[in-house]
């Protein structure tokens, strides 16, 4: 608290009519004095007096409390931030500086930890402090802002190119956290698809940037989506273009990753990811028919209903053992290209369905094998069982029957039944989601037909007749195998009984047999927005859903799934760094980008004066290194001085106050004015009077 003491005026009169009224007195007593009249001293005493007490002077007192100004420290916690030293460094340093502001006078110090989800702006715009440094005075007046103090790395990517625009006027000083010698290597995509087709190259052109090994040769290893690795040899500083091709359709990851080299500040951007959409520009399947049957057109009208299907389909109608008089002009028909299907344009395929088939000597067992070889090396089959199945004359007595999951018992129902979803159905993709299986017994239309058997290996997805396996899949070598052990589908395609989701599944079955990511039954998956990431782990067994997860900056924290549905968990969390995650139960590995794939805030996390040194000289600041230069003292300035020197650093006093009350005394009381007029004119009088 403080005070201050000055006059005031307060006119009783208009200043101007008093001064004239002044004016023209003064004339007249010179004038009187210049004929030497008697009395005008005591006279111009009198007029003097009332002309004063007119003006009205008082004398004022104010009692004034001083207001504090504002001393901000800044205090970088983006992702690069955690490199290195640089944590310890600015932990120290802020506590250092805050002890020794603390020892000012008339000062508060507001220190903001500017956190990453706060300087990391959105859409990968990297480190945004000044941003943070705005929000952080929004509510105080910028004419109490003493100073700015920020401790950061310098990888600042909202530097603005002057102070004037700002609404403080105060001195900027930057202690920069890191060692200037600190150098980095990283690997960018600059050229990359987001969609592609299956099973076409598709190119993606990347650059790795050192500053220390420009022109050199550095190895880069690109994983596929398979997990497959390419080596490859590339120079430091030019494009480079890789071609990779997809398997599948659905997401896919492709992983580059540069190798280390020793005494960079980090490997977080070693490594990229690229997330590409896989698309299927045709699918081909084959249909066997082994003969013509009611449920035949629902095959037909379910894959044609599919406009990426192209569908070659072949119905068996005379056998090369049927023998009759009917001229083979008069046919209809046309041959069965065995050999052209089945040797030269087997590989055309993606997925082969027999339907109803039989052995009638139409295609031979070396053909046979064929087909089983395309199948171990990842092709896909089908088999829709009739009761020929349950005889020798089944697929099953042939070579493709070793990839077979169920074999038959021998033993066909014909009887009504309903089919049910197993366990395993209602964990796995394929049916879990189906209409209906979430109820107990599922009001799903009978069948009446089934062909026993028992299954070998794979997943029985649902089951018939005396709980036998009706839908049973699994996995041949590289490729896949689906068995559907009746050839009443078609039942619930058309509405018998309640139907059932016929063409729902059967579109499932075909896409799993395709390989489609969506319904693997064992899966791991992570899908990001607005920066908070889901995970959702899919799973045949019952088991703890945990997993560790791996953020940029190499911190490991561990989410724990709560189950979703039977085989599904999902957990989520908000990822406080941008760039890419990994993710791991154990077994199962998923990556996933937060903002670009080549963030900003790592694209080069080297310590760096430069940005911010413009904004200090500007404001008069101080720039000093926490790694090398002492911390700098602190001292109150006056407006217009230095604002720093070797050594220190300036915080401006403002002299900022508020007024708490005020005492006026009038200078010319009425009893005085009365006295010294009344006492003047007498005088004047008397003189007169001599």
């Amino acid at each position: 608290m403080g005070t201050l003491t000055d006059i005031a005026w307060a006119p009783l009169l208009p200043v101007p009519l008093v001064a004239l009224a002044g004016i023209l007195i003064a004339g007249l007593l010179v004038f009187g004095m210049a004929r030497g009249m008697p009395g005008v001293p005591w006279r111009a005493v009198a007029v003097a007096v009332t002309l004063l007490a007119l003006l009205n002077p008082s004398l004022v007192r104010e009692h004034r409390e001083g207001l504090a100004d504002l001393a901000v420290v800044l205090v970088d916690r983006s992702a690069s931030m955690t490199l290195g030293d640089r944590p310890a460094l600015t932990d120290s340093a802020t506590r250092s500086l805050g002890e020794r502001l603390a020892r000012l006078d008339n000062l508060e110090v507001r220190v903001v930890e500017a956190l990453p989800d706060a300087v990391d702006g959105p859409a990968d715009s990297g480190t945004r402090l000044m941003g943070a440094l705005t929000r952080a005075l929004a509510d105080v007046p910028g004419e109490s802002v003493s100073a700015v103090i920020m401790i950061t790395d310098g990888a600042v990517h909202d530097v603005p190119e002057s102070l004037a625009g700002l609404r403080w006027s105060a001195p900027l000083h930057v202690l920069v956290s890191g060692r200037p010698s600190a150098f980095d290597r990283r690997l960018e995509i600059i050229e990359a698809p987001r969609y592609g087709v299956v099973d076409e190259p598709l190119p993606v052109v990347f650059k790795v940037f050192d500053q220390t090994a420009a022109g050199t040769p550095v190895r880069v290893t690109v994983t596929t989506p398979e997990g497959a690795t390419i080596p490859l040899q590339v120079i430091v500083g030019e494009r480079h273009e890789v071609r990779v091709a997809l398997s599948h359709a659905g997401l896919s990851v492709v992983r580059l990753e540069v190798e280390e080299n020793p005494g960079e500040i980090t490997t977080v951007n070693n490594q990229a990811v690229l997330p590409i959409n896989g698309v299927r520009e045709d699918l081909k399947v084959l249909l066997v028919s082994g003969e013509a049957h009611t449920g035949e057109r629902i095959w037909r009208n379910t894959l044609k209903s599919d406009p990426a299907v192209e569908l070659v389909h072949f119905t068996i109608l005379r056998p090369p053992e049927k023998q009759d008089s009917t001229p083979i002009r008069e046919l209809a028909l046309i041959a069965f290209p065995v050999r052209e299907l089945f040797e030269g344009q087997i590989g055309n395929f993606d997925l082969i369905i027999f339907d109803r088939y039989r052995k009638r000597g139409v295609i031979p067992e070396i053909h046979l094998q064929n087909i089983a070889d395309y199948v171990t090396d990842g092709g896909a089959m089908m088999v829709a069982a009739g009761p020929d199945f349950a005889t020798a004359l089944g697929l099953h007595a042939t070579v493709l029957g070793e990839l077979m999951p169920a074999r038959p018992t021998g033993t066909v129902h014909v009887e009504p039944f309903r089919p049910g979803a197993t366990t395993a159905g209602r964990r796995h993709p394929v049916t879990a989601s189906l209409a209906g299986i979430g109820e107990d017994v599922p009001s799903w239309g009978r069948w009446f037909r089934h062909v026993e058997a028992t299954a070998i290996t794979g997943d029985v997805l649902l089951d018939g007749a005396g709980d036998a396996p009706l839908l049973v899949i699994s996995r041949a070598g590289k490729g896949r195998v689906a068995q559907l052990l009746s050839d009443h589908l078609w039942l619930w395609s058309r509405g018998y009984d309640g139907g059932g989701p016929g063409t729902e599944l059967l579109r499932r079955v075909v896409h799993w047999l395709m390989q489609e990511p969506d319904l693997e039954e064992n899966a791991l998956t992570a899908t990001e927005k607005n920066g908070r990431i889901t995970v959702v782990r899919r799973s045949m067994e019952d088991d703890d859903a945990e997993v560790v997860v791996t953020a940029p900056s190499g911190a490991v924290t561990t989410l724990d799934l709560e189950p979703l549905s039977p085989g599904r968990a999902r957990g989520d969390f908000v990822a406080v760094e941008t760039g890419l995650h990994h993710i791991s139960d154990g077994t199962m590995v998923t990556w996933i980008g937060v903002g670009s794939h080549n963030p900003l805030e790592w694209r080069d996390p080297r310590p760096t004066s430069e940005r911010l040194k413009p904004l200090v000289e500007e404001s008069g600041g101080h720039l000093s290194w926490l790694s090398h230069d002492p911390l700098p003292t602190v001292r109150r300035v006056t407006a217009g001085h230095d604002m720093s020197g070797p050594g220190w650093i300036g915080l401006v006093d403002h002299n900022r106050h508020v007024v708490r009350g005020i005492d006026l005394l009038t200078l010319m009381p009425a009893w005085f004015v009365l006295l010294a007029l009344i006492g003047g004119l007498a005088a004047a009088w008397r003189a007169e009077g001599r």
